[in-house]
């Protein structure tokens, strides 16, 4: 079991910022790996041990603020808004291109004719400069409080609140220009920019891109920094191996701490936050299912730390999903079989990514196991009733309870009543009798008289 002072906050921080790459449609790692680069500029500038705990920090959750966004740019261009945001990436969309005008037109409402995708392009490229200042404002400033959150301080939230800020004024959200923009934000900026092109075309190509861009939208003194510690093969030496999970770790920023056991429950809780805020049909899952979750286990008589494993698991089994684009999400009609292997795969990811914080014990399990059933019809083992725990049903049941609960693309919320109506009729094949009991139970006590 999780105990008080057990898990460093940097490495449930650096395990949690894979969830981010994958909202991003990022090689996993980019933000460790990010991270790193931007360590080694640090310590090639001399920055001192709290600027340099700043940036770390930052650098792991640059990208916390992602999903808050993820639905308008789906509602924007129509298509998959991880493919579009991974290929934005790569673009310098601050000048009229081929490339932006060919992205546009491969993502914008595909399948739809000629005549449809021409107007959108069209809309698109005209209010360009609005609707990046709104997509960068939003996880800007949503990244920046989920910092606050946390505990990590004001310099930490205002580096992530800066990171889209351009040497030149061209970036967002608010046309920052040269030393006006926090020196941290300025390292994060071309960090970020040496992975995002060296995991896809190579480093010797992610600092030509630097170069070109040096005294727009970076700071050319930085630039300069980076070429010297190219030049000396310092940045390759940096990212170097392939275990840099482990070597983030090993950085160990200067302000080091164990979370208390109330601290990992609120990571936990904003993490959920994260995860819900990908589609507008999600807002409050994560946190409903843990609520009910708890219920049962209450009404089952589990001591209080079982409890507390119980809601962790709740709060992050959907950690996954944020792997899934909103074209399948906020899907009206039925799912492709390509769309539904997507979602098979969820839970897979969700046990990867809590697999790396240590001392989670049974919690990765219990997550990934949310849409397994009693007669192994579920996904994505297959795992029948011997393989389950009594806690990974619960979780299971307190999943399907919260969504059927919930209003859907593809149909409205549905009453108290239909809901336990639909799984009384799994019970005891697909979902464990003794935990729907608790259910009912948990259902008629004060105060959560619902039915």
């Amino acid at each position: 079991m999780i105990g008080t002072h057990q898990i460093p906050m940097h490495e449930m921080l650096a395990a949690l910022s894979y969830a981010l790459d994958l909202t991003e449609g990022a090689i996993p790692g980019h933000a460790i790996r990010s991270c790193l680069y931007g360590m080694r500029i640090a310590d090639e500038l001399g920055l001192p041990e709290l600027d340099r705990t700043t940036l770390y920090y930052a650098l792991l959750l640059k990208d916390v603020g992602c999903s808050g966004n993820a639905a308008r740019m789906y509602s924007l261009i129509g298509g998959d808004d991880r493919r579009m945001k991974h290929d934005v990436r790569l673009l310098d969309w601050t000048r009229p291109s081929l490339a932006a005008f060919s992205t546009l037109w491969h993502q914008a409402l595909p399948g739809s004719s000629a005549i449809l995708r021409t107007g959108r392009v069209l809309k698109l490229a005209l209010d360009q400069n609005k609707n990046s200042r709104t997509m960068i404002a939003i996880r800007a400033e949503l990244g920046a409080n989920i910092a606050r959150k946390i505990g990590l301080g004001e310099g930490v939230a205002e580096t992530i609140l800066r990171l889209n800020e351009h040497w030149d004024g061209s970036g967002y959200p608010q046309g920052q220009r040269g030393q006006t923009i926090p020196l941290l934000s300025r390292i994060a900026a071309v960090a970020q920019h040496l992975d995002i092109f060296a995991s896809e075309t190579g480093l010797s190509r992610a600092m030509q891109e630097l170069t070109d861009r040096a005294g727009r939208w970076f700071d050319p003194e930085l630039v300069r920094v980076a070429r010297c510690l190219y030049s000396r093969s310092q940045l390759r030496a940096a990212v170097g191996g392939f275990d840099h999970f482990a070597r983030v770790k090993q950085l160990r920023p200067g302000t080091l701490r164990s979370l208390s056991t109330e601290e990992v429950d609120r990571i936990c809780e904003i993490f959920a936050e994260v995860i819900d805020a990908k589609s507008s049909f999600t807002r409050s899952h994560s946190s409903s299912t843990a609520r009910i979750a708890v219920g049962i286990a209450g009404e089952l008589g589990f001591t209080v730390q079982r409890r507390n494993r119980i809601r962790r698991a709740a709060l992050l089994h959907d950690i996954g999903k944020l792997s899934l684009p909103n074209t399948i999400l906020d899907k009206t009609g039925p799912l492709s079989p390509d769309e539904w292997d997507a979602v098979r795969a969820h839970p897979i990811l969700s046990r990867q990514i809590l697999d790396r914080i240590p001392h989670f014990g049974e919690i990765p399990a219990i997550a990934a196991q949310h849409h397994e059933k009693l007669d192994g019809g579920g996904y994505p083992f297959g795992l029948s009733g011997r393989d389950l725990s009594l806690d990974s049903r619960i979780v299971a049941l307190a999943d399907i309870f919260a969504a059927l609960s919930e209003k859907r693309p593809y149909r409205k919320t549905l009453e108290i009543g239909e809901v336990i109506n639909i799984l009384e009729s799994d019970v005891p094949n697909k979902l464990d009798p003794d935990c729907f009991e608790a259910l009912l139970r948990y259902l008629h006590s004060a105060p959560y008289a619902t039915i």
